[in-house]
């Protein structure tokens, strides 16, 4: 396997098990080089905590990426995370044109909103200017609230094959070469991943659980990412996260005292064992 180096662009929270602190471990453990470039330093995730602290690193992504430029460094994925504002987006952007090695896979969550509405701290113009990254994504992996926002689709919770289609179709049109559409449920007793890719539609239904964990997306976008680099195609890179993001939900299940992430480390040699 050659040495393949993945980028991924999003924030540290430092305790809580979501962001960098998910991707780093997952994306490693795919066998891959993992570098970080962090958007923002907090104490713990906000899904919760009280009186966590905050540093914005917004400033300092041009100074690392006209670093690296300097060095010749280049990434054959670069996979952006949670970030925290239009600048940021923007810098991102530039990430794209300046540090892509030829071929690099651009892969984008656009972690802004879940359950139809946005995250604290994110309003339309955000969601806005993530049209434009996503635009430039090989694959974006939208939740159905984050797929609305950026296809100007009033939200529903209750939808059909034909509604999917026509969002499948509208992120394309925006830009987006291929989509993985997250926690799509055609019935009430499972849950699901489309993947449309060069305008082909799969759809790979999994157990629905009762309750989910803060950080099951980032988890499960990074899993993708590792996946796909390990040369999987989008659909089996997608069923493998699924599956791995499910049974990370499962091994925190009736921990009380775990109620601010999944416990994702133990079932790493499970994910590792799908990739061969």
């Amino acid at each position: 396997m050659s040495n393949k180096k993945v980028l991924t662009v999003q924030d540290i929270s430092c305790y809580g098990q979501c962001s960098l602190t998910v991707a780093l471990p997952i994306i490693s453990a795919c066998g891959l080089e993992t570098c970080v470039l962090p958007s923002a330093v907090l104490s713990t995730h906000t899904g919760g905590f009280k009186g966590f602290t905050f540093r914005d690193l917004t400033e300092d992504i041009p100074l690392i990426r006209k670093h690296w430029e300097s060095e010749g460094i280049k990434f054959n994925a670069i996979y952006t995370g949670y970030l925290g504002s239009e600048k940021q987006i923007e810098y991102v952007d530039d990430l794209f044109n300046s540090v892509a090695a030829d071929g690099c896979l651009k892969i984008v969550d656009p972690a802004m909103a879940d359950n139809g509405k946005l995250y604290p701290g994110f309003d339309a113009a955000f969601a806005n200017t993530m049209k434009s990254l996503c635009a430039k994504a090989d694959y974006v992996l939208p939740n159905i609230t984050e797929a609305c926002l950026l296809t100007d689709t009033p939200y529903t919770a209750e939808y059909d094959r034909e509604f999917i289609d026509t969002i499948l179709e509208k992120l394309c049109a925006l830009g987006a070469k291929n989509v993985v559409l997250t926690g799509i449920a055609y019935d009430c007793e499972s849950t699901g991943v489309v993947v449309y890719e060069n305008g082909e539609y799969s759809y790979y239904k999994h157990k629905k659980l009762a309750k989910g964990c803060h950080g099951t997306g980032d988890i499960y976008a990074s899993a993708f990412t590792g996946a796909l680099m390990r040369g999987k195609s989008a659909f089996d890179a997608a069923k493998i996260a699924a599956d791995y993001a499910v049974k990370c939900i499962e091994m925190t299940q009736g921990d009380e005292s775990h109620w601010y992430g999944a416990r994702f480390e133990p079932v790493l040699p499970e994910l590792i064992k799908a990739l061969d």
